[in-house]
């Protein structure tokens, strides 16, 4: 890739480094439409039972942990039951020790992996998630218009607050070569190929350091590359062959930095909203980026939508995948289906 090429690519990461900064102030305001079967309505008023699972690794859990407490104290309500996560367990044993304690709610305090592990197990249970978000990207949170920089007003939230349904989706994930198989549960948006090597590639300190904007230089460094040639099949039509640099599942639509990627998408209308991306060079992923800050209506031969319940993808060679922005690894075929209104989410 010739020199001048790359300066535009890093020019145009500052410019979205800057308009996303200045689009997350504003979006905030506008970003309503979330919900379509239902507005929130208040849980069941008297004592709750609170259970929390909580990353403790996270710079905040302190924090978390003791302003849990001290609410639940002033309410009048049990001690809350704390379950913490490990590095040899994200959440799963916790999530089912807390169920086994018959909460009203569960809150979790962590990251989008946390928040995705626990959501796998909660989905159908009719037990409410309320969110603490301590992470990086904190995609759920924002896409149910929480303001993830202020802690004791997500606790009150998810104590406190209204509660409403919101679809969660599923991945299978198969990889021919290998022979393993996978299947998880994601809440907002799931990806393979490009946008899942970026995920996977992108430095853990820088993140620590600048948060979502490491994602850009990852996304830099990721950018040349060829196209892969796969089969899609939406709702069991037909499968059509295309050659593909990513594509996206989305449950819903905002991303970090405010930036609102498929401004159609809904948490709880019973389908995905899938884009398929396809440019050849950089000046592509131009057009891409342009299209997606913008948010202009003019179809782009190299980034196409559609909506479907069910998307059956298939590769000759393995493709990174992503979910809710975790790595998953390589893939030869996923299966993505949405859930309609399967998990019960404390909102404002």
């Amino acid at each position: 890739m010739s020199n001048w090429i790359l300066y535009v690519i890093l020019a145009g990461g500052v410019v979205f480094a800057v308009s996303s900064w200045w689009g997350v102030r504003r979006l905030r305001a506008r970003h309503t439409r979330s919900a379509v079967h239902e507005d929130a309505h208040k849980p069941e008023a008297g004592l709750q039972r609170v259970a929390v699972i909580l990353n403790p690794v996270k710079a905040k859990a302190e924090d978390a942990r003791r302003i849990i407490r001290d609410a639940c104290h002033l309410a009048g309500w049990d001690e809350p039951r704390f379950f913490d996560t490990t590095a040899e367990d994200p959440g799963h044993s916790q999530t089912k020790a807390a169920l086994a304690y018959k909460p009203d709610v569960v809150l979790v305090g962590g990251g989008d992996g946390t928040v995705r592990v626990v959501a796998e197990t909660l989905a159908h249970t009719d037990v409410a998630m309320g969110l603490i978000p301590l992470g990086t990207g904190n995609l759920l949170a924002r896409n149910v218009n929480l303001d993830v920089n202020d802690l004791r007003a997500n606790v009150h939230t998810a104590l406190f607050g209204h509660q409403r349904y919101i679809d969660t989706a599923r991945m299978a994930i198969h990889n021919e070569r290998t022979g393993a198989s996978s299947e998880h549960a994601f809440l907002v948006i799931a990806g393979m190929g490009l946008d899942a090597e970026v995920v996977g590639d992108t430095n853990d300190g820088l993140k620590k350091a600048v948060g979502w904007l490491a994602y850009t230089e990852a996304g830099v460094r990721h950018l040349p590359g060829r196209r892969k040639k796969v089969t899609i099949a939406m709702d069991d039509e037909p499968e059509q062959s295309r050659k593909i640099r990513s594509v996206l599942f989305a449950n819903c639509g905002l991303i970090p930095g405010g930036i609102d990627f498929i401004p159609g998408a809904m948490i709880d209308d019973g389908v995905l909203d899938v884009v398929v991306m396809s440019p050849r060079s950089a000046i592509g992923w131009i057009a891409v980026y342009t299209k997606i800050l913008f948010k202009h209506n003019r179809n782009l031969p190299v980034m196409n939508y559609y909506r479907s319940g069910k998307v059956v993808i298939s590769s000759s060679e393995p493709m990174a995948t992503q979910l809710d922005g975790d790595p998953s690894g390589e893939a030869t075929k996923v299966t993505v289906k949405v859930e309609p209104r399967s998990l019960l989410v404390r909102v404002q």
